[in-house]
């Protein structure tokens, strides 16, 4: 079964006819209308017997369709009909042959990867805290995701912004108490730009990636924008990257956070942590033998 979100990434379902296409390939499409809720249709879909579940639209949905795909114990078909689609162009999938998805369930090759969640929440790609979390939240980020980065990032790390009330370990053991940037991932982004996102090497090495970044002064956010430009920012001197398999996150009170995209309100302690091969991929096979 695939489950459809018709107005992720500006109706890119709608634009490829990917019910029609579903209903010529014999897949049943599921699809999702204004206040359905998708998690609730995802195990509806498996207690009616489906062996294969499908999530075709944006990360946040691929997440909440991959968890209950991982409790059951059944393989996960990615098709990449939202905007960035992090998880499918991770896994080796073209993000703009939406239709060449659907191969997996006529000819798929099984991959197991690994999930990552917070607080009980799964993420396929990243939860972030700081300045993408103050993105995320903005009104104008869903239609515009780029533009809208592009235009908050100058005044959300430059000197006057408000450090987060957040308090985490660095990997030197030192206590952090403020930060405009964090970002924690399932597996580590090779990160250039702030903005740009990055890539993951693999999916199943089995640890969190995490980010911080700390901007105390105007040269400090010369320094980072310059970088940025450049797509160095990990040379940035207060950058700290790292990896772990568990990561909490304190904090005097509700703490805004980015999951995969979706805008949050988490209440701490924030607890993260790695799901080791948890989830079962089915990938089209040209796109799992590339991969090798």
């Amino acid at each position: 079964m695939l489950l459809i979100n018709l107005r992720s990434g500006g109706g890119k379902a709608e634009r490829f006819r990917l019910v029609d296409l579903c209903r010529q390939r014999n897949i049943d499409p599921i699809v999702l209308r204004p206040g359905d809720d998708l998690r609730q249709l995802a195990e509806d879909a498996v207690a009616r017997g489906a062996d294969v579940l499908g999530m075709a639209g944006g990360d946040g949905s691929q997440a909440l369709v991959a968890s209950v795909a991982s409790e059951h114990s059944i393989p996960f078909v990615v098709v990449p009909a939202g905007t960035r689609n992090h998880f499918a162009l991770d896994l080796g999938l073209d993000r703009d042959d939406v239709p060449g998805a659907l191969d997996a369930y006529e000819d798929g090759v099984n991959t197991v990867v690994d999930l990552a969640e917070v607080n009980g929440r799964v993420f396929v790609n990243n939860a972030s805290l700081g300045v993408y979390a103050k993105i995320v939240q903005s009104a104008d980020y869903r239609d515009a995701k780029v533009q809208t980065a592009a235009a908050m990032l100058p005044d959300l790390l430059g000197p006057a912004a408000t450090p987060l009330d957040i308090r985490f370990t660095l990997p030197s053991g030192q206590e952090a108490t403020a930060a405009q940037l964090l970002l924690v991932s399932n597996n580590p982004y090779q990160v250039g730009q702030l903005r740009g996102g990055g890539t993951r090497e693999r999916l199943d090495g089995g640890v969190l990636g995490i980010v911080s970044v700390r901007v105390d002064t105007t040269a400090d956010a010369e320094r980072l924008a310059a970088l940025e430009l450049a797509g160095n920012v990990r040379r940035f001197a207060s950058w700290n990257d790292w990896t772990a398999s568990e990561f909490e996150v304190r904090s005097a009170g509700p703490v805004e956070i980015g999951i995969d995209g979706e805008a949050l309100t988490l209440q701490p302690p924030l607890h993260f942590e790695i799901r080791p091969g948890a989830l079962t991929v089915r990938l089209p096979r040209i796109v799992a033998q590339r991969s090798r």
